[in-house]
C-alpha cells in the first residue's frame, strides 16, 4: 500500500518543478499584481473619497501614523506571507512573525489609548463618527487588489489555496485600509482595532472562499 506521506510529497514535488517551468516568475507576478493592487486600489479610493482636509497637521499625531503604520505592516508581512505559501516549497513560517507585527501594534496602541484618554469616552471612541462607511470603504477599495493576488495565488500553485486565499485578502486589506487612511477623521486605536480589523477580516474571508476554487491547483 502506497504510503500517503510519500504521495504528498511526490505531489508538491511535481509541483514545484512545474511552478519553475512557467515561463513568467512567480516573483515577477507576485510584485506586478501587488504593483497593479496598490495602483488600482488608490484609483478606486480617491475616485470615492477626499484626503481629510487637514491632512498636513493630522500626521502630527502619533494616533494618525499609528493608522498608516498598522495598515502598512499589515500589507508587507501579508504580501510575504501570499508569496511564500503560494509557492509549493515555499518556507513561509518566517514571514508569521513579521505578519504578527501588525496586530501587536494594534494591542499597542489600544494599550496606550487606554492609558490616556478618559474611561467616559473610550465607547464613543471606538464607534467613531463613520463606521459603517469606514467599513464599506475599505471593503470596495480592497476588492479589485484582492483579485489581482488570487491571480498571482493561482499563478504560483498553492498546495493551500484556502489559506493563500486569506492571506491574500489580508493583503489587499492591508493596502485598502493604508490608503483609507488618509480621508478617515477617526484616529482613535480603538476605532481602527474594531472597524478597520472588521473590514480586513471580510476580505480575508473573501480571499478564502475564492482561494478555495478560484486559485485551486
Amino acid at each position: 500500500m502506497a504510503d500517503p506521506e510519500m504521495n504528498t510529497d511526490k505531489l508538491i514535488s511535481a509541483l514545484a518543478a512545474d511552478a519553475k517551468e512557467r515561463p513568467t516568475s512567480l516573483s515577477l507576478v507576485w510584485y506586478c499584481s501587488t504593483a497593479g493592487a496598490v495602483a488600482l486600489a488608490a484609483l478606486v479610493c480617491f475616485a470615492m473619497v477626499d484626503v481629510r482636509s487637514d491632512f498636513a497637521t493630522a500626521v502630527e499625531s502619533w494616533r494618525v501614523l499609528f493608522k498608516f503604520a498598522a495598515a502598512i505592516a499589515l500589507a508587507i508581512g501579508a504580501f510575504g506571507l501570499a508569496r511564500e505559501i503560494s509557492r509549493p516549497e515555499g518556507d513561509w513560517r518566517a514571514w508569521r512573525l513579521t505578519l504578527a507585527l501588525a496586530p501587536a501594534l494594534l494591542l499597542a496602541g489600544v494599550a496606550i489609548e487606554l492609558a490616556v484618554a478618559p474611561v467616559d469616552g473610550w465607547l464613543a471612541r471606538a464607534l467613531g463618527h463613520n463606521s459603517l462607511t469606514c467599513m464599506i470603504s475599505i471593503l470596495l477599495i480592497g476588492i479589485g487588489p484582492l483579485v489581482l493576488l488570487l491571480l498571482a495565488v493561482r499563478h504560483g500553485a498553492s498546495t493551500k489555496p484556502g489559506l493563500a486565499g486569506v492571506i491574500a485578502g489580508l493583503t489587499a486589506g492591508g493596502i485598502a485600509a493604508g490608503l483609507y487612511a488618509s480621508h478617515c477623521t477617526d484616529d482613535s486605536p480603538f476605532f481602527v482595532a474594531l472597524w478597520y480589523s472588521l473590514s480586513v477580516a471580510g476580505l480575508a474571508g473573501i480571499g478564502a472562499i475564492a482561494g478555495r476554487y478560484f486559485a485551486r491547483w
